[in-house]
């Protein structure tokens, strides 16, 4: 396994480069001069395409789906950023199996073949449940370890933008707050645009190389301490939405889906809590991390 990164190929290719945690890697990689290929697919939104392209990162056709399209995008890069995941942006064909196992294990089999020295990985940490996003991780992440080349595995915890959103039942607007678990569990909520930075940092950083790396926010809050902060800066009182952790195991152990056990089993983690020491990391890896009041400040 190589120790040290090339210089002589400069090249990134991002890989979920239209999602959200995809796109504000692209766009630090171009602030800070590196070549971006971004791989879209030919029904990705054109908006996001076109946003891409404003900010002057090369598109390429490619699907996880598609060895061949993963071999041609991987041809004279330097280093690949995968973000891809089923999870959120689904099109025909994605699923946990495609996606995020055979999908990310097709790609890393194209870099690998292709020469790419290092290959950086977004995953999560270890969940206290099993399932199938979970097991799919896991098997990309050991096939990235086996491959021969550079890695950097990063395992964010849950992100302050999707897991304090409406989507997923906090809605700072309404004054309403879904929780999962006691809500007295503690959480070191991270922004996704911190996950951008660590990921681009990883490009050059060589403290990183060959590492998993667990990515915390500045603080550790709980749900209702979330909660207590989003109604001081808003001045509008949340009403609570509490699901015990009995009813996220019974909707796991119901759901025929894989997609929905695994949301199930991310809620159940999210219940658990999950606490990251970033002191040792921030030493190594310098990432002004925002905080849960940064984001509430944003509903003022």
């Amino acid at each position: 396994m190589a120790t040290m990164m090339t210089s002589e190929r400069s090249s990134v290719l991002v890989v979920g480069a239209t999602g959200l945690l995809g796109s504000e890697i692209c766009s630090l990689l171009q602030q800070q001069g590196h070549n971006v290929r971004a791989l879209v697919r030919p029904t990705s939104a054109p908006d996001k395409i076109e946003g891409l392209k404003d900010i002057d990162a090369k598109t390429v056709l490619g699907d996880l789906k598609d060895q061949a399209s993963l071999d041609a995008a991987c041809e004279g890069i330097a280093t690949v950023i995968s973000t891809a995941s089923s999870t959120l942006n689904r099109q025909p064909g994605d699923d946990i199996e495609s996606v995020d196992r055979n999908g990310q294990i097709n790609l890393i089999n194209a870099a690998a073949n292709a020469g790419v020295t290092h290959f950086i990985l977004v995953s999560f940490p270890e969940m206290p449940e099993d399932f199938p996003l979970q097991e799919a991780k896991r098997s990309a992440e050991k096939t990235l370890r086996d491959s021969g080349m550079d890695f950097t595995i990063l395992h964010p915890t849950f992100f302050t933008e999707v897991w304090l959103s409406p989507a997923l039942g906090f809605d700072a607007v309404t004054g309403s707050a879904r929780i999962y678990g006691t809500g007295n569990q503690k959480i070191s909520w991270i922004s996704y645009k911190d996950v951008a930075k660590f990921a681009v940092a990883a490009v050059s950083n060589q403290s990183m190389l060959n590492r998993v790396i667990e990515l915390g926010g500045p603080a550790v809050l709980s749900p209702f301490e979330v909660i207590t902060i989003f109604e001081k800066l808003t001045g509008k009182k949340i009403q609570v939405d509490i699901v015990p952790e009995s009813i996220l195991r019974q909707q796991k152990s119901d759901a025929s889906d894989p997609l929905q056990k695994s949301f199930a089993g991310l809620m159940l983690g999210y219940a658990a809590g999950q606490e990251i020491d970033m002191d040792s990391t921030l030493r190594s890896i310098p990432v002004d991390l925002s905080s849960v009041e940064d984001y509430a400040r944003s509903f003022v």
